[in-house]
């Protein structure tokens, strides 16, 4: 009979310790998937946090473009430069960027 004893205290004990390390494993399964979400989510707000500063320098060009553009005087310089307009009496000659000689030379 103390050998049943023994035998049960035995088995007793193995399976609280495995219930123990169970547990224990459980616990850290839910702990490091917490830890995931939320570096993710940092991540993700890392980005984001980036993309609204690149967007925010962006507006400001555009509205420093609109400001701009309510000048006739500037429009007519920019219709000139960009679509090659002239007025009467003038002659347009475009020079190659420095994108268009690198091109070149590439080639």
């Amino acid at each position: 009979m103390a050998s049943k004893k023994k035998r049960k205290k035995k088995n007793y004990t193995i399976l609280v310790t495995l219930c123990f390390f169970g547990i224990i494993v459980a616990i850290s399964y839910l702990f490091a998937n917490c830890f995931l979400n939320v570096y993710k989510i940092y991540k993700e707000k890392q980005e984001l946090s980036e993309k609204l500063t690149k967007l925010e320098k962006d507006e400001e060009k555009l509205s420093s473009e609109v400001e701009k553009l309510k000048d006739k005087e500037y429009i007519a310089r920019y219709a000139r430069e960009k679509y090659l307009y002239s007025t009467n009496g003038e002659y347009i000659i475009k020079l190659p960027s420095e994108d268009d000689t690198k091109e070149s030379e590439n080639k």
